[in-house]
């Protein structure tokens, strides 16, 4: 099991320890080093910045955001960053919801999810293998465009530049069953939202049958500490963040994962919590078992033991999410 680091997306404005992390990582040996977006700082910008200040450790976005870009578009950002970092580029996508696609990118959320993230996948692909010129007749993505109100001019083109490797991987952020299944179908890897080891048969399905080389890619939230209760609490404000407040009372993607992994009617209070404006309360509200199982805390000896059942599963990357480089040492010892 490799490890990565993620560093997720900026808060108020750009995190001055970034790059030291990501470097530090880098000499510490993890794989690959992962930035994010949601609605504010981007992903692709951070990683070409972490790019010029790094040599060997891979980059990946988990995710940017498909409502944010055309596909095309997308691809043009993932082969310009393949080449800038001489091959270190991977490209990791998430559906989002339609909180965020209908209320930040202005767009309708694709009444089909797993046609529409077929279809951007496809075209990714497409420019990336530069065969021929980029075509589909799509639900959600056509090229050339043939709306009604096309002025029935376009036609289809190829990347002017050449890609530096046409099997650049491509991983998705999956939740829902269905959506993790064709995942496995389509794409490279997978980026599991939260992933308890202790837990196999939520997905266990979905996951029958992995294509040899797909890559399993959590994130974890990480630290090494003496109090595991104090040590869960960014867990727990995370949680509630996500499962109150990144999506709507009726459809968060978040909270329904929450409820399919034992814990239906404590996300449906943290939801209520968090949406009636007490956030304080629908943090504590979030289980520390919940929040245990699916992050690493606490003194060195726990996690080293519980470090096992990660790697006894389909996990093939562990992305650790810490800002503290002690935490990020011992991981790497650990798993050394």
């Amino acid at each position: 099991m490799r490890l990565g680091l993620a560093l997720g997306y900026w808060g108020r404005g750009p995190a001055p320890d970034h790059i030291p992390l990501a470097r530090e990582a880098e000499r510490l040996g993890y794989d690959s080093v992962w930035t994010a977006e949601s609605w504010g700082s981007d992903a692709f910008t951070p990683l070409a910045w972490i790019a010029a200040h790094t040599s060997t450790i891979k980059l990946g976005t988990a995710v940017a955001q498909m409502a944010a870009r055309p596909p095309t578009t997308t691809a043009m950002q993932a082969l310009t960053l393949d080449h800038l970092s001489g091959g270190r580029m991977t490209l990791g996508l998430g559906l989002s919801g339609p909180q965020v696609v209908e209320g930040w990118y202005g767009r309708p959320f694709p009444k089909s999810p797993l046609t529409a993230t077929r279809e951007y996948v496809d075209v990714v692909r497409q420019v990336l293998r530069r065969e021929a010129p980029v075509e589909l007749s799509g639900r959600f993505h056509s090229h050339p465009y043939r709306g009604p109100d096309a002025t029935g001019l376009g036609k289809p083109l190829k990347p002017i530049t050449h890609p530096l490797r046409a099997d650049l991987p491509i991983l998705l952020g999956a939740e829902g069953p269905k959506n993790v299944a064709q995942t496995t179908r389509i794409a490279d890897g997978w980026l599991p939202l939260y992933w308890s080891p202790t837990r196999p048969e939520v997905y266990g399905p979905a996951l029958a049958g992995l294509p040899e080389g797909f890559l399993v890619a959590p994130m974890a939230q990480a630290r090494v500490c003496d109090d595991v209760a104090e040590g869960l609490l960014p867990v727990k404000m995370m949680l509630g963040f996500y499962i109150g407040g990144m999506g709507h009372a009726a459809r968060n993607f978040h909270a329904d994962l929450m409820a399919r992994m034992g814990y239906e009617e404590e996300a449906r209070r943290i939801q209520d919590l968090f949406l009636s404006g007490r956030r304080e309360e629908a943090v504590l509200a979030v289980p520390d078992a919940f929040a245990d199982e699916i992050s690493l805390v606490g003194p060195r000896e726990r996690i080293a033991e519980r470090l096992e059942s990660w790697r006894k599963g389909p996990v093939t990357d562990l992305l650790v999410l810490s800002p503290d480089r002690h935490t990020l040492r011992v991981l790497a010892e650990l798993n050394a």
